[in-house]
């Protein structure tokens, strides 16, 4: 299993953009990555300058969010979803979609869940609960 590093994901985003800009060839989870970087436009600043994506500290008590965070979440959501994995996320993100209109706001509606079932998890020393998640998203879906 690979695991980044925050600057591997600042990296990563940051080169993304770049080559974006610059109309290169993506590679596949950069072209993802691009189709949720261009729903975000507010983050451009902060795409556009690694050196300062590499030195910022978006801490919960400045209110600021994490761009880096938010499209990380897009990304696992997308290949979550593209897997069905936990199963049963594919069928809940389409009817939170449909109820939304807008798979854009139903990733948002479902980080809620994702960051819930983590905090839950680390809260508890348990492993995450992949059932809770898709009810949490299931309950969004129906309500």
């Amino acid at each position: 299993m690979y695991t980044p590093s925050q600057h591997d994901v600042r990296r990563f985003f940051c080169e993304t953009y770049r080559k974006q800009r610059a109309n290169q060839i993506l590679m596949p989870l950069e072209a993802i990555a691009v189709d949720w970087i261009n729903l975000h436009p507010e983050y451009a600043d902060a795409l556009a300058d690694l050196d300062t994506a590499l030195a910022a500290d978006y801490a919960v008590e400045q209110g600021q969010s994490n761009p880096f965070l938010h499209l990380s979440m897009h990304l696992s959501i997308a290949e979550q979803v593209s897997i069905d994995q936990p199963p049963g996320i594919r069928a809940a993100h389409r009817a939170l979609a449909q109820k939304l209109d807008s798979e854009h706001h139903a990733h948002h509606q479902i980080m809620e869940c994702l960051g819930e079932m983590l905090w839950t998890s680390q809260r508890s020393g348990l492993p995450p609960d992949g059932a809770a998640y898709i009810a949490c998203i299931q309950r969004r879906a129906s309500s």
